[in-house]
């Protein structure tokens, strides 16, 4: 089993997209990155903690690869865009890889390499070491899963699910539905 960490924007977000790949054991929602320990929503929320939302995620690297969680990654946030995802605004929703190992370093670095003409602007992921990881609260933790009816799910979240079924189904534990 090995971890990743990523920071895409709201971790409700990301969370729900790789808890539905195949070879995931977990995705639990949280914050990494930043200077304050044992940060709560609310510190994270005000942007002075350094703490992205982020995922950290268990997978079985013998079902699915570093590589392709980058690939769901970068297709399923804007890596273009300096803290911020759509609404999302403040350093708490930055882009960024928080590596545990050399080879994910490595790995990221060349996956960025190779993707840079796929954007209309610079990737501005942050790649860092992986330090240490906060989980959130409870009632952030499978909220896709629970709120699927509402207004963030239906509007943000939904549309990346039907992305990552027309463009990673094959590597969904099962089809998504609405």
């Amino acid at each position: 089993m090995e971890t990743a960490v990523f920071g895409g924007g709201c971790f409700w977000c990301t969370e729900a997209v790789f808890d539905a790949l195949k070879g995931v054991i977990s995705a639990t929602p949280g914050y990494s990155g930043g200077h304050v320990h044992n940060p709560t929503y609310e510190a994270v929320s005000s942007g002075i903690t350094g703490h992205a939302e982020a995922t950290k995620i268990e997978f079985d690297s013998n079902e699915i690869s570093f590589k392709d969680l980058l690939a769901v990654f970068f297709a399923t946030h804007d890596p273009t865009t300096v803290d911020r995802q759509g609404n999302d605004i403040g350093p708490q929703y930055r882009s960024a890889i928080f590596y545990t190992s050399e080879g994910q370093r490595k790995q990221s670095e060349e996956y960025i390499k190779k993707i840079l003409d796929s954007f209309s602007g610079p990737i501005v992921t942050e790649l860092k070491p992986f330090e240490v990881f906060y989980e959130a609260e409870d009632y952030h933790k499978q909220y896709y899963e629970l709120h699927k009816d509402a207004p963030y799910c239906r509007v943000v979240i939904d549309p990346k699910m039907e992305k990552l079924q027309k463009q990673f189904g094959e590597l969904l534990k099962k089809h998504i539905k609405k």
